[in-house]
């Protein structure tokens, strides 16, 4: 004899796993998959990591802060004024990459005077926050560019070895690995693009 329970009885109704629900599954899974693919090969194929050295991009970018590069950006158009552009000085493989901002662009003439940086005879119209240059360097007299060429600066203006010094000089076009793309994270500063 069944002995019967006493009370309310509930049934639970057994779940079917339907295939419209595995489709759904499946597709979230290949959309995941590909993202994840994608995101590596623009990191690899179009983007490059370096880290900062040195203080001459201070406070925009810090020693030991690691950037994201997009090397493919400047096979479809030119660096431009105010771009922090990372290259090879003199195309030397055996140094580190120069992190640097655009400052005059080829074919133009730049100069600076009285600690400001003069474009084809005229006041570059620049950030208040930018210190004074001390030391004009090779820049003390005007120097035209070529057509290939960029004028560049750190935004450390007084703490920086850029095209001021005789080594480095005007950058050539050809030496130029990209533009800092993307800073991570570091102690100092917040993860963001680079301005």
């Amino acid at each position: 004899m069944a002995r019967r329970r006493k009370g309310l009885q509930f049934y639970q109704k057994e779940k079917k796993i339907n295939s419209e629900l595995l489709k759904d599954i499946f597709e979230l899974m290949i959309g995941t998959l590909v993202a994840i693919f994608l995101a590596f090969a623009i990191t690899y194929f179009v983007g490059m990591r370096t880290s900062v050295i040195g203080d001459s991009m201070e406070p925009a970018l810090y020693n030991g802060q690691e950037i994201l590069i997009n090397r493919f950006i400047y096979k479809i158009s030119s660096p431009k004024r105010g771009d922090v552009i990372v290259f090879l000085p003199n195309g030397n493989q055996k140094t580190h990459y120069y992190v640097k901002r655009v400052m005059a662009l080829p074919g133009e003439t730049v100069q600076i005077k009285s600690g400001k940086v003069y474009i084809d005879g005229e006041l570059l119209e620049e950030d208040e926050s930018y210190d004074k240059i001390a030391d004009a360097g090779i820049a003390e007299n005007e120097i035209v560019l070529d057509d290939n060429e960029y004028f560049v600066l750190g935004d450390n203006r007084n703490s920086s070895e850029d095209s001021r010094s005789g080594n480095i000089g005007a950058v050539d076009g050809s030496n130029i690995i990209g533009k800092a793309w993307f800073r991570l994270k570091c102690d100092e500063s917040e993860m963001g693009p680079v301005e």
